[in-house]
C-alpha cells in the first residue's frame, strides 16, 4: 500500500537548517495498523505529512498503491488526498461557523459528489454523533469534535487513514472512544497510520515504528498482529482515481458549490464583508449621483441651447469711446427697421427680427407681476424656437396695426393665472389692456435669469405704444446655414459700417455681433468637461473602494490561512481555493454595486427635491457602475485569491 524510499526533508529556520527526515525508507501493507513514535523533533510528524500528501520530500521516492506520488502535479495530489487519504488532526481543524454535518460534507463537495451528502450524515451517526448534526464546533466537546473530524476523513471511503496525535488534546474517556473507532476502521480493512508519543495508545497498533533525529531507529511488529483477513492491495488505485477524476468528475466543484462556500465565508465574517461592501457601495453611489448631476446639467444646457435657435447671430449696439471717455451704449450706432430690412437682403442671411426690451408691470384681477417685456417681429418665433405651445403667435397684420396682443412665458402664466387657461383673457401692461393669444414654450433658467419670466408683444406696439422707443435695441439674425455664419457676420458688419457711415476705429467698434454658435460650442465643451470631471472623481471613489476590497481580502487570506490549509488537506486544489476567494470578492463588489445603484438613485432624487437641480439617472450610468464594480471585484480580488491558492497545505495548517 505505502512504500517510502530514501526520503529526505530539510527545513530552513532562519540561518539554521534542520534535517527533519534523513534517508527514511519503509513499507506499509494494506490493512496494517501502524503507530509512529518518537520524541518531539524526531521527525515523526514530518513523515506523517509526507505520507499523507500534505508535504513533499526534498528527495527520495514515495509510492502509494504502486504509483510514484512525487511525480504528481498539485492538482493530481489534491485528487489523491481527497479520494485515497483521510487525515485526522490533533487540533481537529473544524471550520467554526459550520455545523458538524457541513464540516463532514466538505470532502464530498471537493470530490464533485455533492449528490452523496447522505453519506456524511451516515458517517456522523457511525461515530455516535447523530444527535449533534446541527451543532457547531464550539457547542461540542473535544472528543466530539475529533469524532466529527474522523467522520469527515471517511466520507469518501479512503483506503488509508492518517491520524496525527488524534488523542493528544483529549481526556481519558475521549481517548478510549477515538482509539476504539480507529481500531474498528482497521478491522473493516482500512490501513491506519497514527503518530503518537503515548505508549498506551501505540499499544493498540499492530506495528510500532520508533524515530529519532529524522531517522527510523526501530520497526517492531506486535505479537498477534497482522493484516485483517480478506484485505487486498489495489496496485493501480491511484491511476484509477486520477482517471475517474479526469473523465467523470471534470474538476469536482461546480459554480454553485463555490458560490455557497463564498456566501458561507461572508456570513461567517459579517463585519469584514460589510466594510468591503461599504467601500464599493459608496463608490458606485458616487458614480451614479455625479453622472446623474452631469447628465441633468447636460440636458438643461441642451434645452437652453435649443432655445437660442440655430445658426443665430445677435447684433447689438456697443459702447463708444472717444478720447478715453466711454459713452452710453447706442449713442453712436442706433439700429432702425431699415437696418433690419438691409440685413434680410444679404446673401448669407436667411431671416432677421428686431427686438426691444424693458421691464414692465403686469396686472390681472387682483394679481400683479413685474417681468421682462420684449417686442419682436413675426420672424422671432422661428429664429428663437418660440412657437407657442398653446394659442398662436401674432400675425404681420397685427404688427403693422400695432395691436395690443401678448404671449406669456410659463412663469408669468403661473404667477398671474395659476392653473387657469389664460388664452383670451385681458391683462394690463403698464396700465394698457392686452389680449393674451398664446403661451410660450418652457425654456428653463439661464444662470440667474429665468427665460420663462417674459412676455412678447409686436415690435411696433412695444416701441410706439408701451416703451416710447424710436430705435431697435438688438437684431436677431439667422444665417443661411452653419457654414455661412462667418460670412453672414462679415456681411452684416460691412452693411452697418456703410449705412451708419462709421469711419474711425472707435466708431466701427460701436456695435457688437455675437455668434450664438460659439456660445453653444463653449457651453457644450463646458458640459462635457464637467461630466468627465464628475465621472473621474466618482471613478476614483470606486477605485478606492476596490483597493479596500483588496486589503480586506488580503487580511482575509491571513486570517483564514488555517482554513485554506484544511481545505487543501481534504482535497481542494489551487483552482478551488482561488475561485472561491475570487467569487467572494466579486460577490461583495456585486452586492455593493447594486446597493450603490439604489443609494445613488436615492441621493439623486433628494438633490432634485431639495435643491431644484436638474438631475437624471441614466440606464447607461447604472450599467457602467455595475459592470465597473464587478471588474473592480475581479481585478482587486485576483491577487489575494492567487496568494491564497499558492499556500502550502502543511505550512498553512501550522500558521499561528
Amino acid at each position: 500500500m505505502i512504500e517510502a524510499r530514501n526520503l529526505y526533508k530539510t527545513y530552513q529556520m532562519g540561518s539554521v537548517k534542520v534535517d527533519a527526515l534523513k534517508d527514511v525508507s519503509l513499507k506499509i501493507s494494506s490493512g496494517e495498523f501502524v503507530a509512529i513514535m518518537g520524541a518531539s523533533g524526531s521527525g515523526k510528524s514530518t513523515l506523517m505529512h509526507v505520507l499523507g500528501l500534505l508535504d513533499r520530500p526534498d528527495s527520495g521516492k514515495y509510492f502509494l498503491g504502486g504509483e510514484d506520488i512525487t511525480r504528481l502535479t498539485d492538482r493530481e495530489l489534491a485528487v489523491v488526498r481527497n479520494q485515497l487519504v483521510g487525515f485526522v488532526f490533533q487540533q481537529f481543524h473544524l471550520l467554526p461557523k459550520m455545523t458538524a454535518l457541513e464540516n463532514a460534507e466538505l470532502p464530498l463537495i471537493y470530490a464533485g459528489k455533492r449528490h452523496m451528502k447522505e453519506r456524511a450524515r451516515k458517517e456522523i451517526e457511525e461515530v455516535g454523533l447523530g444527535a449533534r448534526l446541527s451543532h457547531r464546533p464550539n457547542e461540542m466537546s473535544g472528543g466530539q469534535q475529533q469524532r466529527v473530524a474522523i467522520a469527515r476523513s471517511l466520507v469518501n471511503d479512503p483506503p488509508v487513514i492518517f491520524a496525527d496525535e488524534p488523542t493528544g488534546n483529549l481526556d481519558s474517556k475521549s481517548k478510549d472512544e477515538i482509539i476504539s473507532i480507529l481500531e474498528r476502521l482497521n478491522r473493516q480493512g482500512k490501513t491506519v497510520v497514527i503518530v503518537t508519543h503515548e505508549r498506551e495508545i501505540a499499544a493498540h497498533a499492530r506495528r510500532i515504528i520508533q524515530m529519532r533525529d529524522g531517522q527510523i531507529i526501530s520497526d517492531q511488529a506486535i505479537p498477534g498482529g497482522g493484516n485483517p483477513a480478506g484485505t487486498q492491495v489495489q496496485e493501480d488505485m491511484v491511476k484509477s482515481v486520477l482517471a475517474r477524476a479526469g473523465n467523470t468528475m471534470k474538476g469536482g466543484m461546480q459554480f454553485l458549490d463555490y458560490l455557497k462556500q463564498a456566501v458561507s465565508a461572508m456570513l461567517s465574517h459579517k463585519v469584514r464583508a460589510f466594510l468591503s461592501i461599504l467601500g464599493i457601495l459608496i463608490g458606485v453611489a458616487a458614480v451614479i449621483a455625479m453622472l446623474a448631476i452631469g447628465q441633468g446639467a447636460k440636458e438643461s444646457i441642451e434645452k437652453q441651447l435649443a432655445s437660442l435657435g440655430s445658426n443665430l447671430l445677435m447684433v447689438r449696439p456697443g459702447a463708444h469711446r472717444s478720447g478715453g471717455v466711454a459713452f452710453q451704449s447706442g449713442t453712436v450706432t442706433r439700429f432702425t427697421f431699415q437696418d433690419v430690412e438691409g440685413i434680410k437682403k444679404l446673401s448669407a442671411v436667411k431671416d432677421a427680427s428686431p427686438s426691444v426690451r424693458d421691464r414692465v408691470q403686469l396686472v390681472y384681477a387682483d394679481k400683479n407681476w413685474n417681468t421682462q417685456l420684449e417686442g419682436v417681429s413675426v420672424s422671432y418665433a422661428k429664429l428663437r424656437s418660440a412657437e407657442p405651445t398653446v394659442g398662436r403667435f401674432f400675425t404681420p397684420e397685427e404688427v403693422r396695426m400695432r395691436n395690443k396682443v401678448v404671449l406669456l412665458g410659463t412663469t408669468v402664466v403661473k404667477e398671474l393665472f395659476g392653473t387657469d387657461n389664460p388664452i383670451g383673457e385681458t391683462i394690463k401692461i403698464n396700465l394698457m389692456n392686452f389680449k393674451v393669444i398664446g403661451i410660450l414654450p418652457e425654456k428653463g433658467s439661464a444662470g440667474p435669469q429665468d427665460q420663462d419670466d417674459t412676455v412678447l408683444i409686436p415690435i411696433t406696439t412695444a416701441m410706439y405704444r408701451v416703451l416710447g422707443k424710436q430705435y431697435v435695441d438688438s437684431i436677431y439674425v439667422e444665417a443661411a446655414g452653419p457654414d455661412t455664419i462667418d460670412a453672414a457676420e462679415e456681411e452684416i458688419s460691412k452693411l452697418i459700417i456703410k449705412q451708419h457711415r462709421l469711419i474711425t476705429r472707435d466708431q466701427k467698434e460701436s456695435f457688437q455681433i455675437r455668434n450664438m454658435s460659439d456660445i453653444k460650442k463653449t457651453l457644450e465643451a463646458t458640459t462635457q468637461t464637467m461630466s468627465i470631471l464628475l465621472g473621474s472623481i466618482a471613478a476614483i471613489s470606486l477605485l478606492v473602494g476596490g483597493i479596500g476590497i483588496m486589503n480586506i481580502m488580503l487580511v482575509s487570506v491571513t486570517e483564514r490561512t488555517r482554513e485554506i490549509g484544511l481545505r487543501k488537506a481534504i482535497g481542494a486544489n489551487n483552482k478551488d481555493i482561488m475561485t472561491q476567494f475570487l467569487i467572494e470578492a466579486v460577490l461583495m463588489s456585486f452586492i455593493g454595486g447594486l446597493s450603490g445603484v439604489a443609494l445613488g438613485g436615492g441621493v439623486s432624487l433628494l438633490i432634485t427635491l431639495f435643491s431644484g437641480w436638474s438631475v437624471k439617472v441614466s440606464a447607461s450610468s447604472i450599467l457602467l457602475s455595475t459592470v465597473f464594480s464587478l471588474v473592480v471585484g475581479v481585478v482587486f480580488g485576483l491577487w489575494p485569491a492567487k496568494q491564497a491558492s499558492r499556500l502550502n497545505p502543511i505550512e498553512a495548517l501550522r500558521y499561528e
